[in-house]
């Protein structure tokens, strides 16, 4: 488990990280999310012992984790700007792999040749972007890490090498019970994986659930009352957590912070003619979540 606690980390009087604490469970792939300059690469350099916090603390199974050599040899990282020695080949970065993880598997990365095609004596400043990305995983997932962060993971990456690479992963958390801690613009392709959501803005987190429970609890009704209503009710308005609210024709579209039950019977008593609840995906729910932070799309007339 990844534990974080009111994190501070300052740049030249700018605070990055303004006092964030979050959790990631073992065997959770958890997302972090937010708009940029949100602090999401600055959370994830301080966990890697990067930066070292100017306050609060980081724990890795209940050990700190600042200059901990046992806690990073359980820990493998892929930023979005991946480090390799300039003239180095795959097989040297390999080398240097398992020098530095003393649980680098061998076995493991001959078999990762398969999902991989890549001739291993090439250099990797050769390679496409794309190639380089693959040959980071394929180095990462050999050490067999507890601990695997990532940073814009698949950026580059083709769609059907991003299917090999998340399947890979989300093989290691099922069999190996591995964590995940990825942080990426890519709300879409995080649903598919993600069970735990962390939604960041301003150097804080502006909330934190598992995602079943967030899709639960932020919901779109569309709503039609009798003829002659142009307006909601004013008292449901006050009853409503609402977060966005339109109107095409006769229908309004509300999203609120309820679930479909709750919703339902809050409007029952205004006898509405319709009602309809419809689930919203992730990127909806970062927008919606972000709206009351000045994050909304503006309209621009040029």
């Amino acid at each position: 488990m990844i534990v974080v606690k009111d994190l501070v980390k300052t740049f030249d009087g700018f605070r990055a990280l303004d006092g964030i604490s979050l959790t990631v469970p073992t065997g959770s792939v958890y997302g972090l999310v937010g708009p940029n300059g949100a602090g999401k690469s600055t959370l994830i350099r301080n966990i890697l012992g990067i930066y070292k916090e100017d306050g609060g603390s980081i724990t890795i199974d209940n050990i700190p984790a600042w200059e901990n050599e046992d806690v990073k040899a359980r820990l493998a990282s892929i930023p979005d700007d991946w480090f390799f020695f300039l003239n180095s080949t795959i097989k040297e970065m390999k080398d240097f792999y398992k020098g530095v993880y003393p649980n680098f598997s061998e076995e493991r990365y001959e078999k990762l040749k398969e999902a991989f095609p890549i001739d291993e004596k090439k250099q990797i400043r050769h390679l496409s972007k794309g190639m380089q990305k693959q040959v980071a995983f394929w180095l990462a997932l050999s050490t067999m890490p507890d601990y695997l962060i990532l940073d814009e993971p698949v950026d580059g990456l083709d769609p059907v090498m991003r299917r090999q690479v998340w399947s890979l992963m989300m093989n290691d958390v099922a069999e190996r019970g591995t964590t995940v801690l990825v942080s990426s613009h890519n709300l879409r392709e995080l649903e598919d994986v993600c069970d735990h959501v962390g939604i960041m803005n301003k150097g804080k987190l502006l909330l934190e659930r598992d995602l079943s429970s967030l899709q639960d609890n932020i919901i779109k009704l569309q709503v039609a009352f009798e003829e002659g209503v142009t307006e909601l009710p004013e008292a449901l308005n006050k009853e409503l957590s609402i977060l966005h609210l339109s109107k095409h024709g006769r229908v309004f579209t509300i999203i609120v912070h309820h679930s479909a039950k709750e919703a339902e019977e809050i409007l029952k008593p205004y006898n509405p003619i319709l009602v309809d609840a419809i689930p919203l995906t992730m990127e909806e729910i970062f927008v919606y979540e972000l709206g009351g932070e000045n994050y909304e799309v503006k309209e621009i007339i040029l």
